[in-house]
């Protein structure tokens, strides 16, 4: 370690330990590697479409994103009458870094397969799929709106892998179920600050900001993460820059929502969720929906979260997502009677490729892309 790493590592330890709930200082080496940005309604990476000059069935895929659902990365219990629930069977305990070690591992296999996008939160998902109740406490916010150092250093080690593998993170901060750990309206826009800003210090280009999962769900506390208001957050996270660059902004919707024509006139792109949706025909209904919003202009239309697989159907919602140029994701879970192999939302997590579900959407993203995106028959130019 050279003297300037050395005194900026000193640095680093004075303020943490001296200035409790302060911003974690920067740590970063030399330049990133990967940068996101969107023309029209294509998404970029280091300035050239996804998947360039891809075609697939007839339909381009250049420019598009597929993704996965992986928002436990960071995850951990902050309430011990719970944290019992996630033990690893090897050992009986629970363990986050463990979580994130074996999370990272796996990012190499995923990208080999195709797959450009990854989903975290700051508050995680439901560990069971879907909850009535969340007691557990997961959240890298404390109620005051302050990062948890521990929750930013397992984000650091995903989002470092990820720009070195050349992958896009579309970051969630808030999650009904959990948003109530934040004290107060001024604490939640604190905690929207404090992420970019740490964002910018780390220098992250491979980042974009989905403000809260499903803002249109009932569960929410705060009334600036409803629908009625989200477009603050957005436009907050949107006047924020520095050297003139700023994050791209979102938010996400329940399974068969469209994005009002407040959102639609402030995101820099949509996010749509295809669960409930068992038919594909009302994936393309609510992707056509979408472009239909007042506001909308050529963007990129994205769904992150979507739990209807069937990819050895004749027609499926991801078949019907690209057939209409939307990027598609994936969202699996364990689900009642299966094995630690199943699902990526419930903790403990086997982060690999292990279960048939998590085979099957692999190898059709590897035979959607060409094993990573490798050029194919000249594209069909994309909807506008």
């Amino acid at each position: 370690m050279n003297f300037e790493k050395t005194r900026r590592y000193g640095l680093w330890i004075i303020l943490l330990f001296f200035a409790p709930g302060a911003m974690v200082p920067v740590l970063g080496d030399g330049p990133r590697r990967t940068a996101v940005s969107f023309r029209g309604a294509k998404f970029l990476i280091n300035g050239k479409p996804t998947y360039a000059g891809r075609s697939w069935k007839g339909h381009t895929i250049e420019g598009l994103l597929f993704n996965a659902r992986m928002v436990q990365g960071i995850f951990d219990d902050l309430n011990p009458e719970t944290v019992g629930r996630w033990a690893y069977p090897d050992t009986g305990k629970w363990d986050p870094e463990r979580n994130t070690r074996e999370f990272v591992a796996a990012m190499p296999a995923w990208r080999e397969h195709g797959l450009l996008g990854l989903t975290l939160n700051l508050q995680g998902g439901s560990p069971e799929g879907y909850s009535k109740k969340q007691p557990w406490h997961n959240s890298a916010f404390k109620a005051d709106g302050s990062l948890r150092v521990d929750y930013l250093r397992r984000l650091e080690r995903i989002l470092d892998r990820a720009d070195e593998l050349g992958m896009v993170v579309i970051l969630g901060l808030f999650y009904f179920g959990q948003d109530e750990r934040l004290q107060d309206e001024d604490a939640v826009k604190r905690g929207v600050d404090n992420t970019v800003s740490w964002l910018f210090e780390r220098g992250y280009r491979n980042v974009v900001i989905e403000v809260n999962n499903e803002c249109n769900v009932a569960s929410y506390d705060h009334e600036i993460l409803k629908p009625k208001r989200v477009h603050e957050l957005i436009e907050r996270v949107k006047r924020t820059t520095k050297a003139d660059r700023r994050f791209l902004v979102s938010t996400s919707y329940g399974g068969g929502g469209i994005p009002s024509a407040t959102v639609v006139h402030v995101a820099d792109f949509l996010l749509l969720h295809g669960n409930g949706q068992h038919d594909p025909d009302q994936i393309t209904g609510m992707v056509k929906k979408a472009r239909a919003v007042p506001g909308y202009r050529p963007m990129p239309i994205l769904f992150n979260e979507d739990d209807h697989f069937d990819f050895d159907k004749p027609r499926y919602n991801l078949l019907a997502a690209v057939e209409e140029y939307a990027s598609w994701g994936y969202f699996d879970y364990r689900m009642r009677g299966e094995g630690l192999t199943a699902g990526y939302q419930s903790p403990p997590i086997d982060w690999g490729i292990t279960s048939p579900r998590k085979r099957a959407f692999f190898e059709r993203v590897r035979e959607i892309t060409g094993e990573g995106g490798g050029v194919g028959r000249p594209a069909p130019s994309a909807p506008r």
